[in-house]
């Protein structure tokens, strides 16, 4: 325990002095001058210098301090003169403050240097700019468990409300939850009977909410929300024909018009198109057929809708829309990749790229270059199902998930032009990944085949408070 005498100088040098804690000169209010130099202080409290009101001179130098607590200074009112010479500061986010205050302090302080990083040795502290700290870095943390299983996630919003709807194929249903904003929970809302359901895709057109439920065994249907009734009402059924086997659904709007288009995996089904007219949805186009289609994402770039659908049997095929015949046309096959488990598409700035997943193999990044897509980056990726870009905040991040190991979460750097790692996220067998803004929480749902669906919170973090 550090106790210096009671007068108006202190000398404390060339002692073993390590730490100095909290409150150490605790009763020493008129002490003016204190000098702890040439020891081997490491570490100072944030309150070693509480009290210490008439403190004119301070001298810490020659010690081994590499950082210094935010705000150290700040009870040292009429503090004239301070030396840091001679310690092995580390000009990193921790000391941000001290390069603020040094702008703002009257306080006479002799030349400081930086002993790292790499790129600011040797620098006077005084010199760097605020803008030179890159102290700002982001964070997924679990915010919420959903006790159960589930294979798809699709928030939306009806009436001005947020709700999501899950598939959960071992609770034979869709589960629409709805959020709490005095809570900040997703509840429990209402479930839709679904034996085998695969995906649960909401759509909300001409004031009505609509729920495609697409199941494996049983056939697939679509429901309505009744408001007279509160409660969703089957309305019609699905072609069994076409759809034997779904295993994706995505949903849009061309020229005011509603589709959406149910992507079918079975080697005698087809991949189809549907519309809404007044009276529900009715078969528009058979798409693809007898290709094993697993997944179909909707892209429009310079004003055209296009349909990219990746397939078990061959290179993902792109379709455009004609608007002289209300139809999509093939245009065309993405690179030579085979067994693409899913496509998905993002922007930066007004580069369009694709993101496919592999199950097998190394999963692409490629990016459309007038004609054609060409390969930007390979990602190791054994085991993934699910490869889903999404943006929060003016950050684009990339969740790459695993069947046998832990879910890696990318954030693209635009100089390099390509993702790099950010994150490791443990979700067990996940199968997609959905972000959903919810008033000011940015979420992200992870739906998971074998565990509990796990409800991400993304938090910015400020390296140097």
């Amino acid at each position: 325990v550090l106790t210096p005498p009671r007068s108006l100088c202190s000398l404390l040098n060339s002692n073993k002095f390590t730490l100095i804690g909290d409150n150490a000169f605790a009763g020493l209010s008129h002490l003016q001058y204190l000098f702890i130099e040439n020891n081997d202080i490491q570490a100072l409290s944030k309150a070693t210098f509480h009290g210490l009101k008439s403190l004119t001179h301070l001298s810490l130098a020659n010690n081994n301090l590499q950082t210094l607590p935010r705000d150290l200074f700040k009870p040292l009112d009429i503090l004239s003169d301070l030396d840091l010479r001679g310690n092995t500061l580390a000009c990193d986010c921790k000391i941000k403050w001290l390069v603020e205050w040094l702008e703002s302090t009257n306080t006479t302080v002799p030349a400081v240097f930086c002993s790292s990083p790499g790129q600011f040795e040797g620098q006077r502290i005084r010199d760097l700019a605020l803008g030179d700290f890159q102290c700002i870095t982001t964070d997924f943390v679990v915010h919420q468990v959903l006790p159960f299983q589930s294979v798809s996630a699709e928030p939306f919003t009806y009436a001005s409300d947020l709700y999501v709807a899950l598939a959960q194929p071992g609770a034979s249903s869709c589960a629409v939850l709805k959020w709490d904003y005095v809570e900040r929970k997703l509840r429990d809302f209402d479930r839709i009977p679904a034996h085998s359901a695969v995906h649960c895709k909401p759509i909300v057109a001409q004031n009505q909410l609509y729920v495609v439920v697409a199941q494996l065994f049983g056939g697939s249907y679509i429901y309505r929300w009744d408001t007279a009734v509160d409660k969703f009402i089957k309305i019609q059924d699905i072609d069994s024909q076409k759809t034997r086997k779904p295993n994706d659904i995505e949903a849009f709007q061309i020229d005011g018009d509603w589709y959406f288009v149910i992507a079918d995996s079975s080697k005698a089904g087809s991949t189809s198109l549907y519309r809404l007219n007044q009276n529900g949805f009715y078969s528009h186009q058979a798409l693809h057929a007898w290709h094993r289609d697993t997944d179909v994402e909707y892209v429009e770039n310079d004003g055209k809708p296009r349909l990219i659908i990746s397939s078990s049997s061959q290179a993902p095929v792109i379709y455009q829309w004609s608007r002289a015949q209300k139809q999509f046309a093939p245009q065309g096959e993405v690179g030579e990749m085979l067994d693409v488990q899913m496509v998905k598409h993002f922007k930066v700035k007004r580069d369009q790229f694709l993101c496919l997943s592999r199950y097998i193999g190394d999963s692409k990044v490629v990016r459309w270059e007038g004609q054609r897509f060409v390969e930007l980056q390979t990602l190791p990726s054994r085991g993934s199902m699910v490869m889903q870009p999404f943006l929060v905040e003016q950050r684009q991040y990339l969740a790459l998930g695993s069947d046998f190991s832990f879910t890696h979460v990318y954030l693209w750097e635009e100089e390099k032009q390509k993702f790099v790692k950010f994150q490791e996220l443990s979700v067990q067998a996940p199968r997609a990944f959905r972000y959903v803004p919810a008033a000011d929480m940015q979420l992200l749902l992870a739906p998971s085949f074998k565990a509990n669906t796990l409800v991400y919170r993304h938090v910015v973090v400020d390296l140097s408070l």
